[in-house]
């Protein structure tokens, strides 16, 4: 009896605790299953939810004693490793070792799907394409990487006919170091883009590209690549895929800005989005690509698109007053970066931009690497770069200097800074009038509530 056919299973995470992991028992917990799971940590808010549900571990540590001949199926975390004890018993009993994205695949072959892949822009088409199928009614089952406004969960499991995924690039599991995404086999693909990521995993660009090649590769027969034109990597090898598919280029169309609107004049009439930045405009009409291939009309599309609001962390404002605006962002990589310090630097020409971005991820914080991040802030009337020495000595990094983070943004308007509380200082003594404040990380400024401070700085 295969996953697909077994209604109701006894599924054991090992890991669970994290982000993708717990959002996953999440799921097969309200469709019915019997979930159980470990960890040796879990944190809010994977603590608070999994608890909620009935399913937060009784104690924390790893258990052999949870691996039992009725499991239907372990899922492995990218958090545990290849000595982990429940893992070793699992092996050790030959149970079935699913990673997270092979399991999610056991489960949707019988679904059309809809997979988003690129290093940008991955979590917005997702979040557009599930805003326009919701608006519209079209039942789907989901996997995204941010937990979007108006659901409360990160996947969903059902007897829905589609299934939207965000393909993540990043490994699948310990014991499985193929990419998320080579799982998905979609009938519907996107590639919004191509820019250097995760380079502890992919040691060069040319080595990360050939990921993408791969996943075009494992598109369903006469499915369907929907990709962004401009892209010079995607061009290197868009014509070498396969003749069953069928492709699809796009890019942004000509829009203006009035009144802290984006308005598009499509087929005669004016649309008006609450959206904003070229890469937003791109990433939704890649979206629109994506659903015309289901059936969904332009003109439904674009009605729809007129109520979304943003995804979480993606330029989500969080703090406003009559003369200034604060956002924050999951921007990290230099092509983020560069995309959406110009994109409020667009929509807001008459104020000052004070952008401030922290260097928190591997790849980011890796010397060699630092170079690629030049003129990614020269938009910004000020650029503030905060990295921590201590993080870089945590990811047993080379150490980088201050001087060395400047000459590689290699702009005047960069300051940076190495000492959180210096950090909150400066922002502090600004004056937010006329001036609009943009935060960018995948991390938090080394513990910074940033909704609460943003609302000080600004006054609310």
């Amino acid at each position: 009896m295969t996953l697909v056919e077994n209604k109701f299973m006894r599924v054991h995470f090992i890991a669970i605790g994290g982000s993708a992991m717990h959002n996953l028992a999440i799921a097969l917990k309200r469709k019915g299953d019997i979930v159980t799971g470990s960890d040796d940590e879990i944190f809010e808010p994977s603590k608070g939810r999994l608890d909620k549900e009935g399913i937060l571990p009784t104690k924390i540590g790893w258990d052999i004693n949870n691996i039992h001949t009725e499991l239907d199926a372990i899922i492995l975390g990218m958090h545990a490793r290849i000595d982990n004890p429940e893992l070793l018993r699992a092996q050790e009993l030959g149970l079935k070792i699913y990673s997270y994205p092979e399991f999610v695949q056991s489960q949707v072959l019988n679904k059309k799907r809809l997979v988003v892949g690129g290093s940008h822009g991955k979590t917005t088409i997702t979040s557009m394409l599930l805003h326009v199928m919701n608006q519209l009614n079209i039942e789907t089952d989901f996997l995204v990487g941010a937990l979007l406004e108006g659901f409360d969960c990160m996947v969903q499991l059902t007897d829905a006919p589609y299934m939207v995924i965000e393909g993540d690039e990043y490994l699948s599991s310990p014991i499985d170091r193929r990419p998320k995404f080579h799982w998905y086999a979609p009938d519907i693909a996107i590639i919004s883009g191509i820019a250097w990521d995760h380079i502890n995993v992919f040691p060069t660009f040319e080595n990360y590209v050939d990921q993408f090649k791969i996943f075009t590769d494992k598109i369903a027969e006469n499915g369907t690549l929907i990709y962004y034109k401009n892209d010079t990597a995607l061009k290197g090898f868009i014509n070498d895929v396969r003749p069953d598919i069928n492709t699809i280029e796009y890019s942004a169309p000509n829009y203006t800005i009035e009144e802290g609107l984006t308005l598009i004049n499509l087929d005669g009439k004016t649309y008006e989005f609450q959206i904003f930045g070229q890469h937003n405009i791109e990433n939704m009409i890649g979206a629109k690509l994506m659903l015309n291939e289901i059936g969904v009309s332009d003109a439904d599309f674009y009605a729809a698109m007129g109520s979304f609001k943003g995804a979480a962390k993606r330029l989500e404002k969080i703090a406003e007053n009559s003369t200034a605006i604060a956002y924050k962002d999951f921007a990290h990589s230099p092509s983020k970066l560069k995309a959406t310090v110009k994109a409020v630097n667009e929509q807001y020409p008459d104020r000052k931009l004070v952008a401030c971005m922290e260097l928190h991820t591997f790849s980011s914080l890796k010397k060699d690497f630092l170079p690629h991040y030049k003129n990614a802030m020269a938009a910004a009337d000020i650029a503030i770069v905060y990295f921590s020495h201590d993080v870089v000595a945590h990811k047993k990094l080379d150490p980088i200097t201050k001087e060395d983070v400047k000459a590689a943004f290699g702009t005047d308007n960069v300051v940076v800074l190495t000492d959180a509380d210096e950090f909150v200082s400066t922002l502090k003594e600004m004056t937010w009038k006329d001036a609009n404040l943009l935060l960018m990380s995948s991390g938090n400024f080394h513990g910074l509530d940033l909704n609460k401070f943003a609302k000080e700085l600004l006054g609310q």
